[in-house]
């Protein structure tokens, strides 16, 4: 074979990059798979803003749960009638509550789990949180 003749690949050279280049392939799909588990990123930062009012000892909107990943910054707004204490189970956050002031708590959701986020007085349950 002359100096400036390419060396021919084999059957063999071709299979062997073949499984490379699968090889590859296959870890950067498990790498996207496994980033955030919803096909978000992980890393990027996420607020979820939850407003609640009481009137009368009715909670407005309705009581339901409310679905946050991991990491996540709750910002919640509650205004209440009446003086109370707004409590997040499983964090023990808390806030003072004054007739017709809305009343601001920010947290990171950094335990997974579900939680009741409640009024401490009157015992109204405002929100359910769960964090996966």
């Amino acid at each position: 074979m002359s100096a400036t003749t390419a060396p021919r690949r084999t059957r063999d050279d071709l299979y062997r990059i073949v499984a490379v280049v699968v090889l590859i392939a296959a870890g950067v799909v498990a790498a996207l798979m496994f980033r955030g588990g919803d096909g978000t990123d992980a890393a990027a930062p996420t607020v979820r803003e939850i407003s609640v009012s009481i009137a009368n000892r009715k909670v407005s909107p309705p009581v339901g749960r409310v679905e946050v990943g991991r990491g996540s910054t709750i910002r919640l707004t509650i205004t209440s009638d009446v003086p109370d204490e707004l409590h997040v189970h499983g964090y023990d956050r808390r806030a003072t509550l004054k007739p017709g002031e809305p009343a601001t708590l920010e947290f990171r959701a950094d335990t997974t789990g579900l939680f009741e986020i409640e009024t401490h007085s009157d015992h109204l349950l405002l929100v359910q949180l769960l964090v996966r």
